[in-house]
């Protein structure tokens, strides 16, 4: 784009409304006056969400200009977590929902400016940074409109804003699409256990049901929390491992930039703890039964006291164990109306668990592995996407 660029202040380009205040007086169990939060937009997707929304008295009036219309920019104003602060959705249509206190609605002009390409300069680094520096020393998290209004925003003319506006759109659709390919596949893979091995809570299939504890060689928490506190971590570069911790076993991954370490010492003090590549990681506080099991060349390390560590027996697949535990997991958090917050390995080692033939285990992990195969392509393909989406937004946004 072009470096003689005309910008104009959000400002100028657009009004805003402070969203709907009301009390717990007002507040309904069930109702067809309902109100949109800062949980109903997906911080990630940037979609609206109908999950959680808040119900008012039927004889409450909400105010027209306190609904969501098409065009509008749907905006968090203020949030505990600063990284909900600002975060926006694209509303498509006219709905009828109100938006809270803590929340606002950008209304462009659209004799100015297409109402949409607003929205995706509020996706831009750039605004992170304008986000980022209006709130530096802030200590409520709260923005103003008055700040909010003087961020500035590259303005070429309608027509190149409407080309911008439909390329970015159909890059978005194709990770979109791209997106739910995935949770088709992974439907696709519980379809398949449910078939080969019926639901494993009832076993409707009549399995063989075996004590978790005969079936692992190596099952515990991690350390005391006072064994392994902040001042116990080093730099990587004196360190002799890392420390596995939730994050780890919550996303399936092991990449982080704020993983732990510890020196040698505090390890051989720490030793029984230790996991190795091919042992399955689970949280056990707060969130409990993630599971993840540690790639082949995974590093040594210890886990944190919020962990579980699983060491299984060849008497089961490690691809047909996790979705085991995973079902399993799923049962003991709900049970009842009560949810679980924790769970020992004691509590967990006594569950009688199914135990097909082991060459019934296979076959299904071998179904699994294509899938996953498949899903990397399809991740592959997000990651170039993305990262084209990403730099198309650098260059029509970035200074």
């Amino acid at each position: 784009m072009s470096n003689n660029r005309t910008y104009k202040k959000l400002g100028e380009l657009a009004t805003f409304s402070r969203g709907l205040t009301f009390s717990k007086a007002d507040v309904a169990d069930v109702s067809s006056k309902k109100v949109l939060r800062s949980n109903n937009i997906d911080l990630n997707s940037h979609s609206l969400n109908y999950g959680d929304v808040a119900c008012l008295n039927e004889t409450f009036v909400i105010p027209d200009e306190k609904k969501l219309h098409k065009g509008d920019i749907f905006i968090c104003m203020s949030n505990g977590s600063t990284q909900h602060l600002g975060k926006v959705a694209f509303i498509e249509d006219d709905i009828d929902y109100a938006f809270g206190g803590f929340m606002g609605a950008i209304h462009p002009n659209v004799k100015l400016v297409y109402p949409k390409y607003v929205f995706y300069s509020c996706l831009s680094t750039e605004y992170r940074r304008y986000l980022a520096s209006v709130l530096n020393g802030v200590n409520i998290n709260n923005l103003k409109w008055s700040e909010l209004s003087n961020f500035s925003i590259p303005v070429p003319p309608l027509a190149t804003q409407s080309q911008i506006v439909s390329e970015l759109d159909l890059l978005q659709s194709l990770i979109d699409k791209q997106k739910a390919q995935l949770k088709e596949l992974d439907n696709l893979a519980q379809a398949i256990f449910y078939d080969m091995f019926g639901d494993p809570i009832t076993n409707t299939k009549g399995w063989e049901k075996c004590e978790l504890n005969k079936n692992v060689e190596e099952m515990f928490l991690g350390p005391f929390g006072s064994s392994l506190k902040v001042d116990s971590y080093v730099d990587k570069g004196s360190s002799y491992c890392m420390v596995y911790e939730q994050k780890h076993a919550i996303q399936a991954k092991m990449d982080f930039e704020d993983t732990h370490y510890i020196n040698e010492e505090k390890y051989n003090s720490l030793k029984r703890f230790t996991v190795v590549g091919g042992d399955f990681i689970m949280s056990c506080r707060g969130t409990i039964g993630r599971i993840f099991q540690l790639p082949l060349d995974a590093p040594l390390g210890i886990i944190h006291p919020s962990l579980m560590k699983i060491r299984i027996k060849n008497s089961y697949s490690p691809v047909f164990f996790k979705f085991l535990l995973t079902k399993t997991m799923e049962e003991q958090v709900t049970n009842g109306n009560c949810v679980q917050m924790a769970i020992t390995a004691k509590e967990l080692g006594k569950k009688h668990l199914v135990l097909p033939p082991l060459s019934l285990q296979q076959s299904f992990a071998q179904k699994v592995e294509s899938i996953e195969r498949q899903k990397e392509l399809i991740n592959q393909s997000i990651r170039e996407a993305q990262t084209l989406f990403d730099s198309r937004m650098e260059y029509y946004f970035g200074e």
